[in-house]
């Protein structure tokens, strides 16, 4: 795809039965999601904490993602289910 343009992507997406989630440049309602999940991460693992090095910083962060937000944080967007319950019943409906 190097040297493509957007209808490239967009082919290719189609192609492997994907939808693409966003809509044009510019486009600031694109980045709300984005920006919901940096301010949850910043408000519930780190403000007001200090790590001794950057390696503690982003096992901290895998941490918050991996082992909390994913599998138990839920989300309103997805009927209050976590990312991790909602992908596994979209996958169980096409079975």
């Amino acid at each position: 795809m190097a040297g493509g343009g957007r209808s490239d992507w967009r082919s290719f997406l189609a192609s492997h039965g994907l939808v693409c989630s966003m809509s044009r440049r510019g486009n600031c309602h694109d980045n709300a999601p984005v920006e919901s999940f940096f301010g949850l991460l910043k408000r519930e693992r780190i403000r007001r904490r200090t790590y001794p090095t950057k390696d503690a910083a982003r096992a901290e962060v895998f941490d918050y993602i991996e082992m909390f937000y994913n599998p138990n944080r839920r989300h309103g967007s997805t009927g209050d289910l976590s990312p991790v319950e909602f992908e596994r019943r979209y996958a169980q409906r096409g079975s």
